[in-house]
């Protein structure tokens, strides 16, 4: 003999449990995301627009066992000032000089500048760590 399985109709006591736990799941799943890429969007344009000062180390040359020559190149809005720190760096890593470049041209918007760093030992590198405005 063989077993006969009693099937309800279809469509006749609307959707299963397991049927709509998956489309819950799928809402919460695209809510979810949304709100998360509308975060990293608003993140990232905050960033954006609050850098009032951006800057480029273009070049160094290592002039001497206390000196660093540093080719910088600044970009602002007219009317910001603020400062960029450079920092140079021995062959084993360690920061041997640092300096605060006070960008104080209010009224340019773009600006070339060679800054001497002076370093306790002879430098390898040259890095600029950052950009502030006031």
């Amino acid at each position: 003999m063989s077993a006969v399985r009693e099937q309800l109709p279809e469509g006749r006591y609307g959707r299963s449990a397991d049927q709509r736990a998956d489309r819950r799941l799928k809402i919460l799943g695209a809510v979810l995301g949304t709100g998360f890429l509308a975060m990293v969007g608003w993140f990232g344009y905050d960033y954006i627009t609050e850098q009032k000062i951006s800057a480029e180390l273009i070049k160094f040359s290592v002039s001497s066992d206390r000196e660093v020559q540093v080719h910088l190149e600044i970009r602002k809005d007219a009317g910001v000032t603020g400062s960029c720190t450079v920092r140079s760096r021995s062959e084993d890593g360690a920061e041997v000089g640092r300096l605060d470049v006070a960008v104080d041209r209010a009224d340019e918007t773009r600006i070339d500048q060679v800054v001497t760093v002076r370093t306790t030992a002879r430098a390898t590198s040259a890095e600029l760590v950052q950009c502030a405005g006031e």
